[in-house]
């Protein structure tokens, strides 16, 4: 089941609080992924907090973003 991205809010430790479109709140730890690419490019300034929901998934300026199904899949209820 393929489920949208509605609402994203960072966290200050590369954390991030989604609400999915069945209304369900979770929790997504970015750091696995931090050092990786793409994703090594939200470690700079202030980009990490620049999130925003495209497309039904997180993203980020500069062309960066996360499949949702991870998303959800490797996150835990908020």
């Amino acid at each position: 089941m393929l489920l949208d991205v509605v609402h994203v809010q960072t966290c200050h430790d590369f954390a991030l609080i989604l609400e999915f479109d069945n209304g369900e709140r979770r929790l997504f730890d970015m750091m696995p992924y931090i050092d990786q690419k793409p994703w090594v490019k939200l470690k700079s300034d202030n980009t990490f907090q620049a999130a925003f929901v495209e497309n039904g998934t997180v993203a980020w300026p500069g062309n960066v973003d996360i499949d949702p199904e991870t998303l959800y899949e490797l996150s835990v209820p908020a």
